[in-house]
């Protein structure tokens, strides 16, 4: 039962960074239709539609300090996540962003600890992140980026880490109020697309309905609307609850690995031998990572043991 309980968090943490990583090529096509703020609005609020046809069910909480739990994910994993990312990579380099938005499972591990959930990061996984970071800076800077300081675009990445690392033990702390899943990630929508509605006071926001009557904008808006955001923040919630939030954030390592994939198939553009050896070098790094936590387990498993077989 242990078993099939940790190969079910692993099929959704895979499943969920398989979608997210070819996120950024369906978001730059995206782009030649219509704004980042208008294709963040509707793809969490098809995402919310699409989950409450799903599952029409209201939520009732019936707890204000649970209420505040879904609140605070909402306004860290959807608007202030999305909105630091988008407003980043304005101001920096995308190999930068990257790279920074990278290190969220180190942060996520370091929260989960000090928030005493008892997640203690071991070595083996700091020695996985370093694998790992490695390999995505050679995926990043493989092109003809630079590595160039920028400040306020920097800072926004980091900002953009550590708020999606504080969503990511929310998350597990909502999972423990046993509610559906989807019912839990809609309610998560609801209060990011309540937080998101002051953005075009100041950002502006055009909506052009011409444009989604294509089939290139349609169709990438679906995927983003019902894959990346109903599916996925469900099967990541899903994967946290299972495996634990320190185990499942070091999937998004393997990210810009899929990207650069997507990439290849999508855009036609080339892998470099230093992108290949940062793929390679972050998908080593996350098995790094699990590695530690099997040991772990099975260290539990014996110390449970000695008890009942009189061994000590």
């Amino acid at each position: 039962m242990k078993n099939s309980t940790t190969i079910a968090g692993h099929a959704a943490a895979i499943l969920t960074i398989l979608i997210w990583g070819t996120t950024f090529v369906s978001t730059k096509v995206l782009l030649d239709y219509l704004g980042p703020v208008e294709i963040l609005a509707a793809r969490f609020a098809l995402g919310w539609l699409a989950l409450y046809l799903v599952l029409p069910r209201r939520l009732k909480v019936g707890d204000r300090k649970k209420e505040l739990y879904f609140a605070a994910a909402g306004l860290c994993g959807v608007t202030l996540y999305f909105l630091l990312e988008n407003i980043a990579l304005t101001y920096s380099y995308t190999s930068n962003i990257s790279v920074i938005l990278s290190t969220s499972p180190f942060t996520t591990a370091l929260l989960s600890y000090w928030v005493g959930d008892g997640e203690k990061p071991g070595r083996r996984f700091f020695i996985g992140f370093a694998i790992a970071i490695i390999g995505v800076f050679l995926i990043s800077f493989s092109g003809n980026a630079e590595l160039r300081i920028n400040p306020l675009g920097d800072l926004l990445a980091v900002l953009a880490a550590l708020v999606w690392s504080v969503y990511s033990v929310l998350v597990k702390k909502i999972n423990g109020f046993d509610f559906h899943a989807i019912q839990s990630t809609r309610r998560i929508f609801m209060y990011g697309l309540l937080f998101m509605t002051p953005i075009p006071l100041w950002s502006g926001f055009y909506w052009n309905s011409g444009n989604l009557l294509q089939p290139i904008p349609l169709g990438n808006l679906l995927f983003l609307g019902l894959g990346a955001s109903a599916l996925c923040f469900v099967t990541w919630g899903k994967a946290v609850q299972l495996l634990g939030v320190v185990r499942t954030s070091a999937y998004i390592y393997t990210v810009p690995v899929i990207a650069i994939i997507t990439a290849l198939l999508v855009l036609g553009e080339k892998i470099t031998v230093m992108s290949g050896l940062g793929a390679a070098l972050a998908i080593g790094g996350l098995l790094v990572s699990q590695m530690k936590w099997r040991r772990a387990a099975a260290g539990q498993r014996k110390a449970a043991i000695k008890p009942e077989t009189g061994m000590g």
